[in-house]
């Protein structure tokens, strides 16, 4: 017997939310996080930032401190989010008292309430590090612990769990093979403490693993085994073979894990990611090769030979350039992300294994929209300015140390530039890096303005955001009344030196 028509629409508009709710679920499944950081000299908006994670479909985000207007920005938005704690805050949070209680009122609990989805506090960033010479070793895992305690005081513990983002370097394999991981020697204790703690707590290890400088560290790595397209050196494990180093360091973090009774201990990976500049193995066509083999990799669930089946959950690094990071690694360390400063996407990147981005519309990121810039209006070496002349030297110094020149180098986006154009990159970068101000295009009378821009094949010569205008509009006056300080604090710093 026929419905009645009522009851068919009805059956017809239930059926329509749970196509929908089940296209949302497979979004979601294929869906990729993605790190932001804010070291940028001119960033864009927060409210510019998220609707641009959620352009490209992008439903988790890991920050590396918990600002206000970042967090405040996420409200609402779907996005889960995994907030962040300094390394110079651990000493005090593992010193008990109220810091923790404080930090989690004030970064945590306001914001859920609010509306933020927050799922992970990481407390600390690689502090294990060997460079840092133990410097974090006795506070790492007593913040963990006072974090928790407070998220436990707040009601949140079962919803916002504590971990701490490690470098692969805390886990190894003496033989290369990764079913032989196990933790580093050194810290192999304290390894199994907070393994313990993640266990017990239900929170994951999270791990940050970089094919990229597996090669920029070593001469005689085999280029193809960095990628996801087989290789010529596979690793031989038993009856397993590796052709991608991913999967092989993912998998020796698992091995140490099953080793030391952990094995149920879910992995995140951290940051995973390929930068695009700064170095002769950091360009465009091999971080898309990367990031494209990478997410493709993962995207259909298929896991890790050590874990087959278990989709691989991970943050790509990094969302946007920026320019003020530390380039105490390399000068790639500016150039991490899948989009330049403004938002512009740098190649074409599919971030799900459909081939589109959430939001539909095949597999091209999308720009960030609404931003403003600067006039186009550029600073380059005077024609007639005789490279010889000392203060050319010490003004291209004076430029590079105050603003950002890691484009500038062997096989670089501008190594195939001239003398002159290096020079003139460098008084631009600076320039822009002043908001245009007139005083800062003059390099001892040896620059000037021109509107005609001066971008030659792969270097680009910037015009920066207006970060004036879009922090009128984001109500951020206090970071536009720090700018304008800092640039005439710089510019009368150039007046006395030059």
């Amino acid at each position: 017997m026929a419905a009645p028509a009522g009851a068919g629409r009805a059956l017809a508009a239930v059926a329509l939310v749970l196509v929908a709710a089940a296209a949302s679920l497979v979004r979601r499944s294929e869906a990729i996080g993605v790190n932001w950081g804010t070291q940028l000299s001119h960033p864009l908006p927060a409210s510019t930032v998220v609707r641009l994670l959620q352009d490209n479909g992008f439903d988790k985000v890991k920050l590396f401190d918990a600002e206000d207007s970042i967090l405040s920005a996420l409200r609402g938005s779907g996005i889960q989010v995994m907030v962040g704690i300094p390394n110079d805050m651990l000493a005090d949070l593992a010193a008990g008292g109220k810091a923790a209680d404080d930090w989690v009122a004030k970064n945590v609990s306001g914001h859920v309430r609010d509306g933020v989805d927050i799922r992970y506090v990481a407390v600390g960033n690689e502090p294990f590090l060997e460079t840092f010479n133990g410097t974090y070793l006795n506070t790492t895992f007593p913040a963990m612990q006072s974090i928790h305690a407070a998220l436990s005081k707040a009601g949140l513990a079962d919803k916002v769990k504590v971990t701490v983002p490690l470098n692969a370097d805390v886990y190894q394999s003496p033989t290369g093979k990764p079913s032989d991981g196990d933790f580093r020697a050194d810290i192999h204790g304290l390894m199994l403490t907070i393994v313990q703690f993640l266990s017990s707590t239900g929170s994951p290890f999270v791990a940050n693993v970089y094919p990229f400088i597996s090669l920029y560290s070593d001469p005689n790595f085999p280029l193809d085994y960095a990628f996801f397209q087989g290789s010529s050196a596979p690793v031989v494990d038993g009856g397993v073979t590796y052709t991608n180093t991913f999967d092989a360091n993912h998998d020796t973090l698992v091995a140490a894990l099953r080793r030391n009774g952990f094995g149920n201990v879910s992995v995140v990976v951290g940051e995973v990611g390929w930068p695009t500049d700064g170095d002769a193995s950091a360009n465009l066509d091999y971080a898309r090769r990367f990031n494209q083999g990478f997410v493709s990799h993962i995207a259909g669930g298929q896991g890790t030979p050590l874990r087959p089946g278990v989709p691989v959950d991970a943050y790509l690094f990094s969302l946007i350039d920026e320019d003020r990071k530390s380039i105490q690694p390399g000068n790639f360390e500016r150039h991490w992300g899948i989009f330049n400063y403004d938002g512009t996407p740098k190649y074409p990147l599919s971030l799900t294994a459909g081939g589109g981005n959430g939001g539909g519309g095949g597999g091209s990121l999308k720009a960030a929209r609404g931003v403003r810039y600067l006039e186009k209006r550029w600073c380059v070496l005077k024609p007639g300015a005789d490279l010889g002349d000392q203060k050319v030297g010490d003004s291209v110094s004076y430029a590079c140390g105050l603003a950002d020149c890691t484009a500038l180098g062997y096989k670089t986006s501008c190594g195939g530039v001239d003398a002159k154009g290096n020079v003139s990159y460098a008084f631009n970068s600076y320039y822009q890096t002043m908001d245009q101000d007139d005083r800062a295009c003059d390099f001892r009378g040896l620059a000037t303005t021109t509107s005609v821009d001066p971008t030659a094949g792969t270097c680009r010569f910037i015009v920066e955001i207006d970060v004036g205008a879009a922090g009128t509009a984001s109500g951020a006056r206090g970071g536009v009344a720090g700018r304008v300080a800092s640039v005439l604090a710089a510019l009368v710093l150039m007046s006395m030196l030059l």
